[in-house]
């Protein structure tokens, strides 16, 4: 495991995080949003792991910019933004939530309060279960609730999913913390009276490699190439595209690739009841006393 990139990696997402943190976004386009963040990233020296999600309000999660997407913040929005950083492949993931109305600032501090109670408990031979049943407590006792079915999750080389969960709520079963992983925590919060869990919305506008096997189609083809050659299986959004093609024919190459099921669609991850949701996340590597926490601020 590469622990100095992880670590550089980590270092640059906290930098970028705390200066989302504390921007006033009321009145910018989510494509600025997007465009401005991503752009910090590669100044400071790394690679996106993937498009900044600017998830507003009732959705929790996966919503990415379009093209000069018009969709504009406003003072009541809650603003899930996260970010991925990468060097060399290893990923930091992490994500704050910003809020102009104090009436939502408690859903905000859940989400920060459940992530600091997690951090402050991982380290080699913690069960993902407890994690999960500090988180929801922590969650609960602020008077909110946890969404069910998301959860954080292990990372790998090129892999922001890499097949382990860390739970937001109690579960039986799990794994244990092993400190030759990383992993990323992300406390999800919504109302007392939400349904606590998120379906697929219709959107889809984050996408990822699946397969490199060729179509047949010399221009999709070629976009497949394209695709892994800047992206690897990391996911990637149709704005980084269209610098090389046409917005027209990217969305027509795309959805050609999808159907060869070359390469895979992401849904919006919208709360059941329409309710907002507030999230926080770090990136950390267990070790025997406790974590090495790559995305905390220094």
């Amino acid at each position: 495991m590469q622990i100095e990139d992880y670590v550089k990696a980590g270092k640059i997402a906290s930098e970028v995080r705390e200066t989302v943190r504390v921007k006033d976004w009321i009145g910018k386009t989510v494509y600025e949003i997007c465009e401005e963040v991503e752009n910090e990233i590669l100044k400071k020296g790394a690679q996106c792991a993937f498009p900044v999600n600017t998830s507003i309000n009732e959705i929790a999660a996966h919503y990415t910019a379009e093209p000069n997407d018009p969709i504009t913040i406003t003072d009541s929005d809650l603003v899930k933004i996260d970010l991925g950083v990468q060097i060399n492949g290893f990923i930091a993931d992490t994500a704050v939530t910003v809020c102009y109305d104090p009436q939502f600032d408690g859903l905000v501090q859940a989400a920060e309060e459940s992530l600091e109670k997690a951090m402050s408990m991982v380290k080699v031979g913690v069960k993902a279960s407890d994690i999960g049943r500090a988180i929801e407590a922590t969650i609960k006792q602020r008077g909110f609730k946890p969404i069910a079915n998301l959860s954080g999750h292990s990372l790998d080389k090129y892999t922001i999913h890499a097949g382990k969960t860390i739970p937001n709520i109690w579960s039986i079963g799990g794994f244990t913390l092993s400190g030759d992983s990383a992993y990323a925590c992300e406390p999800f919060v919504t109302t007392a009276d939400a349904g606590g869990f998120v379906r697929n919305g219709k959107i889809k506008n984050i996408f990822a490699l699946n397969s490199r096997k060729k179509t047949k189609n010399v221009e999709a083809d070629k976009l497949l190439d394209f695709i892994w050659e800047n992206f690897n299986m990391l996911p990637f959004a149709l704005r980084w595209i269209t610098k090389q093609w046409e917005e027209k024919e990217a969305r027509e190459l795309l959805d050609h690739l999808i159907k060869k099921k070359a390469v895979q669609a992401y849904s919006i991850l919208v709360e059941i009841h329409g309710q907002k949701v507030a999230q926080a996340e770090h990136t950390f590597i267990p070790n025997e006393t406790g974590a090495l926490i790559t995305t905390i601020s220094q």
